[in-house]
């Protein structure tokens, strides 16, 4: 049964009442150009230009090389990559678990994307290894991603957001949107000769997961599984730390996104999944 596409189709379909929810069918910018694609126009030729793409008639009549141009279809293919690791076992600041948060959050997106006809592939960490299911079709693909990614055991090893990303470099030539689901920390670590290399043949957009804070009730330690002591917890100075730490790192990471022209939102909980993923689809279609 498909338990998480029936979650997500009722997160969207309540969505769609106020919003079309269709927004991935022509609404951002493609990231691709060339042969083999719908007819547009004619242009001068340009040295390096594919000789096949060359109208010999219409080149003939205005004594010019003139070069079929073309533009994009609607469909594309749509990767995930998706944070993993035992800093997803942390809650948001709804008290909801990161991973989950994290798992709507693809599903949300990818569904979208399937219904507009895309291929949806993804890749995260498992404990070194890299899982990669590879860029198809339908909703049994995506149910298939959602559930694997659910049963994962994160306990037993850290984030390594940048070994998916570099496994995309090396790995998987063809041209995609890439959602990299992460979190403010996993944004801060990634590499940004890696994010440069991305971005020259992709469409590269961020989610943020939020975090709950380490001071106050009930926060736990993930690394050591036990919950913080009441007297660290409420520590006013190690409140004021923390709240200096963040903002630097958020900062930081602003900078970096912008520096490479990346759209990026945060979500906090699974009631602002689906506001959050138009809203960041809006924006990559202006940005781009």
């Amino acid at each position: 049964m498909m338990n998480h596409i029936i979650k997500i189709q009722a997160k969207v379909s309540v969505y769609a009442k106020k919003k079309t929810s269709n927004i991935f069918d022509g609404s951002y910018k493609s990231i691709y150009t060339g042969n083999g694609l719908d007819f547009e126009n004619l242009r001068e030729y340009i040295p390096g230009d594919n000789i096949r793409d060359i109208d010999w008639k219409a080149s003939a009549r205005n004594k010019n090389l003139l070069i079929k141009q073309y533009i994009a279809e609607k469909k594309h293919n749509v990767l995930l990559v998706m944070d993993s690791g035992r800093g997803f076992l942390a809650d948001t600041p709804a008290e909801e678990t990161k991973k989950d948060v994290a798992l709507t959050t693809a599903g949300t997106l990818a569904y979208l994307a399937t219904q507009n006809g895309d291929n949806v592939g993804a890749v995260y960490n498992r404990g070194g290894m890299i899982q990669y299911y590879p860029l198809r079709r339908g909703l049994n693909h995506l149910e298939q991603i959602l559930t694997a990614y659910d049963k994962e055991d994160f306990a037993a090893y850290d984030s390594d957001l940048n070994k998916c990303l570099e496994y995309i470099i090396k790995n998987i030539p063809k041209r995609m949107i890439i959602f990299v689901i992460t979190d403010a920390a996993g944004i801060h670590k990634v590499d940004e000769r890696t994010i440069k290399m991305l971005c020259a043949q992709h469409d590269l957009l961020f989610v943020s997961i939020g975090d709950t804070t380490m001071t106050g009730k009930k926060s736990y330690d993930v690394k050591r599984s036990v919950y913080v002591a009441d007297y660290i917890a409420g520590n006013k100075k190690l409140m004021k730390t923390e709240t200096l730490v963040r903002k630097k790192i958020a900062e930081e990471n602003d900078r970096k996104l912008i520096r490479n022209r990346i759209v990026n939102i945060q979500i906090d909980s699974e009631a602002d999944i689906v506001d959050k993923s138009m809203e960041l689809l809006e924006r990559h279609k202006t940005c781009k």
